[in-house]
């Protein structure tokens, strides 16, 4: 079973701390955003090549790979989905600036979130809204197509401040509307549970596994995950006794207490939960 942790789990200066845990509990996929990634370029999405290899270096000698890349408006001001085309040119170069280092990088997969970012605003109607969505979309994926990634569309609830895409099956509708190869969907374990969804799992695995490329195992406000084994293992029992062959990644955020402990005892979790799924579903190894 393929496992990543994001490096939203710990502050730049614990990095090798933090490689040293995921090594040891044998997770070789790493998720990034760029800012903690490349902290020291002066360009987070376009490092010179001697920055990045600094960052690519740390990372091989950990055993690790990337496997997906998230916070793609970083320092982005001023990007919007729907406010019109100024607003819609920031989020384009935006994005493209994300895909021009996933593909210089090798990173497979893009998390579109921003929540703000894709907000319908009052007055605008929501079936034109979608319309122009799945139009600008389309236009993603065919660079990230190009780019040898892909886009895969995040649930963002209510509560995040995103009023567009909130819920599992309303990206999932989206992504079948756009039709792209290359946009697909992610399972986030944290927008399910706030949008009271997570016993839909098993639904939700056995209809859209064909168009998820990513699972966030996650938690509500992005505290430390999987916060249960069980949970975690239900997920991952789920996903891949339907046919999923991707990565689950952890994604919390760092906190200054319990810091890397907190980790420690997310890994540990992950792991046990990755061995759980493994029996219930043979074929797959923990």
């Amino acid at each position: 079973m393929k496992l990543a942790v994001s490096n939203i789990a710990w502050s730049p200066a614990d990095r090798d701390a933090a490689y040293a845990i995921l090594r040891a509990a044998g997770i070789t996929g790493l998720e990034i955003a760029p800012g903690l990634f490349f902290d020291g370029a002066a360009d987070v999405f376009a490092p010179t090549d001697a920055e990045a290899e600094a960052a690519l270096g740390a990372m091989r000698k950990a055993s690790l790979e990337l496997v997906s890349m998230q916070s793609l408006l970083f320092g982005v001001e001023g990007a919007a989905l729907f406010e019109g085309e100024a607003g819609l040119d920031r989020l384009r170069a935006g994005i493209d600036r994300a895909i021009t280092l996933a593909g210089r990088v090798g990173i497979p997969n893009l998390v579109f979130g921003s929540p703000r970012q894709r907000n319908i605003p009052d007055g605008m109607d929501r079936a034109v809204a979608e319309v122009l969505a799945i139009d600008v979309f389309r236009r993603f994926g065919d660079a990230a197509a190009r780019a040898g990634t892909r886009i895969s569309v995040e649930p963002n609830p209510a509560a995040y401040g995103a009023n567009f895409l909130n819920r599992v099956a309303e990206a999932e509708a989206f992504v079948r509307r756009v039709a792209h190869p290359a946009i697909t969907l992610i399972v986030d374990v944290g927008a399910m549970h706030m949008n009271g969804d997570f016993d839909s799992i098993e639904a939700v695995a056995g209809r859209a596994v064909g168009l998820v490329s990513h699972v966030h195992i996650s938690e509500p406000n992005l505290d430390p995950a999987p916060a249960r084994a069980d949970q975690a293992a239900r997920v991952m029992t789920a996903m891949t006794g339907a046919g999923y062959r991707g990565w689950f990644s952890i994604e919390m955020k760092a906190r200054p207490e319990p810091g890397l402990a907190a980790l420690e005892v997310s890994v540990a979790r992950l792991v046990a939960a990755a061995a759980t799924a493994a029996q219930a579903n043979p074929t797959e190894q923990p």
